[in-house]
């Protein structure tokens, strides 16, 4: 689904933002994106998204090589990909129906579609009484839950959440890892950034860590760090 192949990335100031990134991301699986600020995590997600250039190596979506796309091509990619952001990004002018729609409205999907399925993915994500409403009359929980719905209404076969719970209380963040959970069983593939340690260390997920630009670690059912045992 998602492969990285000695992935380097270096900015021109001599800054190395990643060295040599090696892993895979089989289709169906959650993953947990961890480590301090700087680390790495929001560079690997640019470069996925196409946002930045690969300085060396290659990557897969897919099984496809993306790693050198001409700019046409790019739009196509990211509708592989849905994005979930920490600070919402909602069009304030428009109603909780129309954000979730426009997602569809871009990709020229048929307005018969955009009836069928905005309704369909509301209502997955608890929202169908808020249709109507507009996002500064939503709490943040329920505002995040409408970035969710307007990342999957398209479909997408992976899902990139980045600090998705960063903005929100404990009990509202449980709550959204709840939904990203239920869309993952439906199959969707999920990699998600985060610095909230807590909700990793329950949910014992997979865990890719970087420090330094470096993978230092990758574990089935891992915790956010490693865990000393007592001696």
């Amino acid at each position: 689904m998602i492969k990285f192949v000695n992935i380097c990335k270096e900015y021109k100031a001599g800054v190395t933002a990643l060295y040599n990134i090696n892993t895979e991301i089989d289709k169906g699986e959650f993953v947990f994106l961890v480590g301090s600020s700087g680390a790495g995590k929001s560079t690997l997600i640019k470069l996925l998204l196409k946002e930045e250039g690969i300085t060396s190596g290659k990557m897969f979506l897919n099984n496809k090589d993306i790693t050198w796309v001409p700019n046409r091509r790019i739009p196509y990619i990211r509708r592989q990909i849905g994005v979930v952001f920490q600070d919402f990004r909602l069009l304030p002018n428009k109603t909780i129906y129309e954000n979730v729609a426009f997602a569809m409205e871009i990709v020229g999907a048929h307005p018969k579609e955009i009836r069928r399925r905005v309704p369909m993915i509301l209502s997955m994500v608890d929202l169908s009484r808020k249709a109507g409403s507009y996002p500064d009359q939503l709490s943040g929980g329920e505002q995040q839950r409408v970035s969710i719905a307007r990342a999957i209404v398209n479909n997408p076969p992976v899902l990139i959440a980045d600090e998705p719970t960063g903005n929100l209380d404990p009990d509202t963040a449980g709550e959204i890892m709840r939904v990203l959970q239920d869309i993952n069983n439906r199959g969707t593939t999920i990699l998600m950034a985060t610095h909230a340690k807590d909700i990793v260390n329950s949910m014992k997920k997979r865990v890719i860590a970087l420090e330094g630009g470096r993978l230092v670690r990758d574990e089935e059912k891992g915790g956010y760090s490693v865990e000393i045992p007592n001696i």
